[in-house]
């Protein structure tokens, strides 16, 4: 998978847009909270699960290619790398479901309607 397919799956999400809050570091948004890290384009910033520990399952299947993100990794946050062993299908998965998850959090006033 390049970097323009995932910011391209991530985009057409309902309610996405881009974001570059740091100089140079792109994530995507849903209302104001980010569920994508596009970062440097070698890998994807997502929320893997509710708790490290479930977040921890891609570790274990994926080792070398999934890593614990600083500073959020304790919140359920990975990176995923682009170019390893994560089958496309998983890497789209994972964003499906940082994007479904950072969604239920929202107030509902903030919560796309499409």
């Amino acid at each position: 998978m390049t970097p323009e397919e995932l910011r391209a799956h991530c985009l057409a999400k309902p309610g996405a847009w881009l974001d570059q809050p740091w100089e140079g570091d792109h994530v995507v948004k849903v209302g104001p909270k980010i569920f994508a890290f596009l970062g440097d384009g070698l890998s994807v910033g997502v929320k893997c699960g509710a708790t490290r520990e479930e977040a921890d399952e891609w570790l274990h299947r994926h080792p070398g290619d999934a890593s614990v993100m600083a500073y959020i990794g304790r919140s359920g946050w990975n990176s995923l790398r682009l170019a390893g062993a994560i089958p496309d299908e998983e890497l789209l998965e994972a964003v499906d479901a940082s994007y479904d998850a950072v969604v239920a959090k929202l107030p509902k006033k903030d919560r796309p309607t499409g």
